[in-house]
């Protein structure tokens, strides 16, 4: 039985790492793909890993394996380097007989090995992209990340404020010209009127928490989402003067990139869930503080349609260049 390895800090797995390793696979009956990680590292390590196996779940000779890199010394020549490499991982793994790299140091790091190297694309040529420059413009090499990576880089707007401020209507638009997802406000699905307990209260955290999960799974580089857990926490304080627990641990899980911060110079426009009409101001300013005490800065969002359409648009543009 032929067994092979590949090494990298995959910080994230890449189409370019994807080809590497299945070319690998194709050569060898047992492929074990290591995935070294620091303390330090800008990307998650468990969540890193989660990447690789998710990729390669249906190969039953690849095995995914993470290890703790307290070994390495970059500023050691190469080749003592890699005898450093080989050390560990023969105490670390069964015995490999081919290394698999695009990297220069895949020759003498199976030389100490006692091993075969085996090349694959080192120039770059037949998928032209690395994790840095993926880090640095994710968007620019969107094409060459995994559908299963896409959704750590999609990048969260939220549109936010009171009531009847054109957030609803702003996000759907936003999402067609942009050819992406949004998250609609989902307490609307769930309660009909202002008659509602806090167990409604939780379930709304819970729906919208999920649903952004799964709107970032299949969003083009933005995902617009209508309202947050805050929103949720000032309408429980409103109502029903209390907030459940685990919605601030709801706010916690999601990060947006951006805040637009809807003001409150449009028209009102009543329904079924719109009661507070005789106090936009007051409750403007109930969200406005909600932002500025957890030090979100946001982007106020005022004028007419076409004038707020053009800021959002405009800030969009910016963040996607």
């Amino acid at each position: 039985m032929k067994r092979g390895l590949v090494i990298g800090k995959f910080l994230p797995i890449h189409e370019g790492h994807v080809a590497l390793i299945r070319f690998a696979a194709e050569h060898c009956d047992e492929l074990i793909v290591s995935m070294s990680y620091t303390p330090l590292d800008l990307i998650d390590p468990a969540l890193r890993l989660s990447w690789i196996k998710a990729i390669f779940q249906d190969y039953s000779s690849i095995k995914p394996a993470m290890v703790l890199d307290d070994f390495d010394d970059e500023s050691m020549p190469l080749p003592e380097r890699t005898k450093v490499w080989a050390d560990f991982i023969g105490r670390t793994y069964p015995a490999v007989d081919i290394i698999f790299s695009s990297e220069e140091y895949g020759e003498p790091f199976a030389q100490h090995l006692g091993a075969v190297h085996k090349a694959f694309d080192p120039q770059r040529k037949y998928i032209p992209v690395s994790a840095t420059k993926i880090r640095q413009h994710p968007f620019r090499y969107w094409n060459y990340i995994p559908p299963v990576v896409k959704p750590y880089f999609v990048k969260k707007i939220c549109f936010y404020g009171s009531e009847s401020t054109g957030k609803s209507t702003m996000a759907k638009r936003m999402a067609e010209l942009y050819q992406t997802e949004f998250v609609p406000e989902v307490a609307r699905e769930i309660i009909s009127s202002n008659v509602f307990t806090l167990e409604d209260i939780v379930t709304i955290g819970y729906a919208h928490a999920a649903r952004i999960e799964e709107k970032a799974r299949i969003a083009n580089k933005i995902l617009f989402c209508d309202t947050d857990a805050i929103t949720t926490q000032i309408y429980s304080v409103h109502y029903l003067g209390a907030v459940p627990e685990v919605l601030y641990e709801l706010e916690r899980s999601v990060r947006y990139d951006v805040y637009f911060l809807f003001d409150i110079d449009v028209p009102w426009v009543a329904d079924d869930l719109r009661d507070l009409g005789h106090q936009r101001e007051a409750m403007f300013n109930v969200f406005k503080k909600a932002l500025e005490v957890r030090n979100i800065p946001y982007i106020l969002v005022r004028g007419t349609y076409e004038e707020r359409e053009t800021l959002i648009r405009n800030e969009i543009d910016s963040l996607l260049q």
